[in-house]
């Protein structure tokens, strides 16, 4: 009779998971299994109470469209906890989701994502959550930076520098990583929320036309591009929205030059905190970064031509990860797997 490792067979029943609980995303990983859920990080509730309607890609739909009954809203804004019962509410949901909402007969166990700013009362607000939507074992958190390191495959447990850019839905962070320890990181609470906001604000301002957020994602993923150059195909989108002189529908047509312009500013906030980072990585690990270069993950990492841009910007080679916009889940994953090798990765 042939036996399975007793890894494996952990593996198999486990009921432990992964979370990157991220502002635009909820990305949950089971051991054995992979990614069981990619959903947007939405829920939506019954007007005056916590009682989910829907959650995910099916609330998401419903942002800006819902009667006064329904209440439809992103509980995590900029990396952290706005509204503790929506969210504890949401990883309810989800958790259920996963599991089949069949009872565990283990405890399981939590590994969450958080940002690297992140306070200790907003730590202690995603370690509550997670344990009133079901963690009945121990709840971990890791930094986002860190668990991207390791989702990417990056030597973080060598004596040499790795660098990871994480740019997410509500942050953007940056970690210099050596020996499964993070020696400087900085994070700013700029993302692919911001520039999308920073797209509604200049069409409203250009054109006088009020857009919603779900239209100018749609217009970054579809036109926007960090740098124009030959490699850009430049291209353009007809946007509809509510003429503010008028009051009536009206299409305009925007250009990959206009969406670049309205991004400006806010892809200068995160070429600053990569500047600030290699300023302040000690000099043997700068020389590692000279070969080794940068890595990007996160969404963010997908707008057009932002690797070329950091790359003009800082002279090193920059690079996409391979799946950036799951490459914390995989690194929260492969500690959850790893414990015993990566427990001093965790947040103390």
């Amino acid at each position: 009779m042939k036996f399975l490792p007793a890894k494996r067979i952990f593996s198999i029943f486990s009921n432990d998971l992964a979370i990157d609980l991220g502002t635009a995303n909820t990305v949950v990983y089971v051991p054995g299994r992979g990614i069981v859920l990619n959903e947007p990080s939405v829920v939506a509730v019954k007007a005056g109470t916590t009682q989910v309607l829907a959650a995910g890609k099916s609330a998401k739909e419903m942002l800006g469209k819902t009667p006064e009954s329904i209440v439809a809203s992103r509980p995590i804004r900029d990396g952290v906890i706005a509204n503790f019962e929506l969210t504890e509410s949401m990883l309810r949901y989800f958790i259920r989701a996963v599991h089949n909402d069949r009872r565990t007969l283990v405890r399981p166990r939590m590994i969450i994502g958080v940002p690297s700013g992140i306070t200790q009362v907003e730590e202690r607000a995603v370690k509550d959550s997670a344990k009133q939507a079901g963690a009945r074992g121990e709840v971990h958190t890791i930094i986002e930076p860190m668990a991207a390191a390791i989702g990417a495959g990056l030597p973080v447990q060598e004596p040499c520098g790795s660098m990871i850019v994480d740019i997410g839905g509500g942050t953007t962070e940056v970690a210099v990583i050596s020996l499964k320890s993070v020696v400087f990181c900085r994070s700013v609470r700029v993302g692919g929320d911001e520039m999308d906001r920073a797209i509604v604000q200049y069409v409203k301002r250009k054109y006088n036309l009020l857009i919603g957020e779900r239209t100018a994602e749609r217009i970054k993923i579809e036109i926007g591009a960090a740098l124009l150059d030959a490699l850009v195909e430049l291209r353009t989108v007809e946007v509809k929205g509510r003429d503010l002189v008028s009051g009536v529908p009206k299409t305009i047509t925007l250009t990959s030059q206009e969406v670049n312009e309205a991004l400006l500013e806010t892809i200068s906030s995160i070429v600053d905190v990569v500047r600030v980072a290699l300023e302040n990585t000690p000099p043997e690990l700068s020389s590692d970064l000279v070969d080794k270069g940068i890595k990007l993950a996160g969404g963010g990492s997908l707008l057009r031509g932002i690797d070329r841009l950091l790359s003009r910007v800082t002279g090193l080679p920059v690079s996409v990860a391979e799946d950036p916009l799951f490459c914390v889940v995989k690194g929260v994953g492969k500690v959850l797997e790893e414990l015993d090798v990566f427990r001093e990765a965790l947040m103390k």
